[in-house]
């Protein structure tokens, strides 16, 4: 899948094509469904499916401190739409000076001139450039202006639920993972680099790997059981390979408050495991939630906890999952 970073970076190439917009937070059921009728209908008229997506998204740039939650990151999501078979990811960069654009200015310059859309599927509820006076009636008039068809996403429902990126944040915040892997159609989970910690783990015998989270609201916070999956890659007879490993393990998700911690990240323990993974890429999953974080008075009092909650994620996880390697 091609990667646009940036509208500085489209070229005539990249002109023509059946395109979605929106942030796709967390690809979902619901999602989906409309990147499978996206793939469809570029299939039927030979021009790329593609997804545009802005980063940050509108909230984060205008209010981050009640931003919602992010369920993925943009390299998740890239991941996730490779995986389904979309052909590009645009990101657009937005910015004050993009926020600013009029809408027609919006439709007339990218949707037309350089992207040359010939299908374009959104929400009902889209709006788009200054003061967001642009909406699905503006673009239906656009449409039939510049000989493009628009059509409005359809909601999926779930056990007559109507699947979304709220109702997903709602059930993590109840701790309903359960809800959440049947609306995402897999585990929730967090992914990133592993970066170096304080260590503390390591002196009480649970060393951690540490993923800072990079968003401006965390969708979960807390102790829980999870399946970390570990990519390695390696060449066997002149063939690139790569294997996948799963472990069980017990993580903790927020700013870990009994060490003054200031940054909210991801640290895992992961059992019966002793390599380094410093610099390498994690997917953690989270598949029970065991407590809340909490704020003890000793360190002591944390570790004695800490041993709790290992115990308590690796009978839950051997009670109700299978590794497969």
């Amino acid at each position: 899948m091609e990667l646009i970073r940036g509208l500085h970076n489209l070229n005539s190439s990249h002109n023509g094509c059946v395109l979605t917009i929106g942030k796709f937070d967390g690809v979902h059921l619901g999602h989906r469904a409309v990147l499978k009728q996206v793939i469809e209908k570029a299939r039927e008229l030979g021009v790329p499916s593609t997804v545009m997506v802005f980063e940050p998204q509108p909230e984060e740039l205008f209010s981050p401190s009640t931003a919602p939650a992010r369920l993925s990151k943009l390299r998740e999501k890239y991941t996730l739409l490779q995986e389904l078979g979309i052909d590009r990811l645009i990101c657009v960069k937005f910015d004050r000076k993009f926020a600013a654009q009029e809408a027609g200015f919006f439709v007339e310059q990218l949707l037309v001139k350089q992207l040359g859309v010939k299908y374009l599927v959104v929400g009902d509820d889209f709006r788009f450039g200054r003061g967001r006076t642009g909406d699905f009636a503006m673009l239906l008039e656009a449409g039939k202006k510049f000989g493009f068809d628009v059509v409005d996403t359809a909601s999926l429902k779930h056990k007559d639920n109507r699947i979304s990126s709220s109702a997903i944040r709602d059930a993590l915040l109840n701790a309903d993972l359960e809800k959440v892997a049947a609306f995402l159609g897999r585990p929730f989970s967090i992914s990133g680099k592993v970066v170096h910690g304080d260590k503390r783990g390591r002196s009480i015998g649970f060393p951690t790997a540490n993923v800072l989270l990079h968003r401006c609201n965390s969708p979960v916070t807390g102790v829980f059981a999870v399946v970390v999956r570990l990519v390695r890659d390696r060449v066997t007879r002149n063939t690139f390979v790569s294997d996948e490993t799963r472990y069980f393990g017990v993580a903790n998700v927020g700013n870990r408050p009994t060490v003054n911690g200031v940054r909210s990240q991801l640290e895992v323990h992961i059992f019966d495991f002793n390599d380094q993974l410093y610099g390498k890429n994690v997917v953690v999953e989270l598949h029970h939630k065991i407590r809340d974080e909490q704020k003890f008075d000793s360190f002591e009092l944390l570790k004695e906890q800490i041993v709790k909650d290992a115990e308590t994620a690796k009978n839950w996880l051997q009670a109700h999952l299978t590794l497969e390697n």
